[in-house]
């Protein structure tokens, strides 16, 4: 195992990933290292027509722009915690997918992410993003989760 030098904080913006997001920021912090948050702003799935949808391509930039104001916030705290500058990005795309690659590009050591801790048929129907990046990172994953939701 070498040394863990460059963090990766996936967020999808809830209350979960705000405590993956601390941590990671409190990892940064304890390995002298560097910390990245990203956003995946999800894409229509395939089945809808994007070309029906008036100036979409409009509307996925105005989301990306306000995404990024939201995260700037995040970002902000993440530099208290850390102690330490801290860049951030929105992306559109498959979140999972575009997590994994990001983490190959940039060479991120660890992806942190927050889980919902949803199970049964929530879980069946929503998957698991936590669970695909866990095994499409190409390098560790760790899953934070609520202590109410360790169950």
């Amino acid at each position: 195992m070498g040394e863990w030098k460059r963090f990766c904080c996936a967020t999808d913006l809830s209350e979960a990933s705000r405590l993956a997001m601390q941590h990671a920021a409190e990892l940064t912090r304890r390995f002298d290292a560097e910390l990245e948050l990203l956003h995946v702003h999800p894409l229509p799935p395939p089945a809808v027509d994007i070309e029906a949808i008036p100036a979409a391509p409009d509307l996925v930039e105005t989301a990306i722009r306000e995404l990024r104001g939201a995260l700037a916030a995040w970002e902000q705290e993440a530099v208290r915690i850390a102690r330490r500058p801290i860049r951030s990005d929105v992306i559109p795309g498959i979140p999972a997918d575009e997590i994994a690659r990001f983490a190959r590009e940039r060479a991120i050591d660890v992806v942190v992410v927050g889980t919902h801790g949803r199970g049964g048929l929530t879980r069946l129907l929503l998957g698991s993003v936590a669970e695909r990046v866990a095994r499409e990172a190409p390098c560790p994953v760790f899953v934070v989760r609520r202590r109410e939701d360790a169950r």
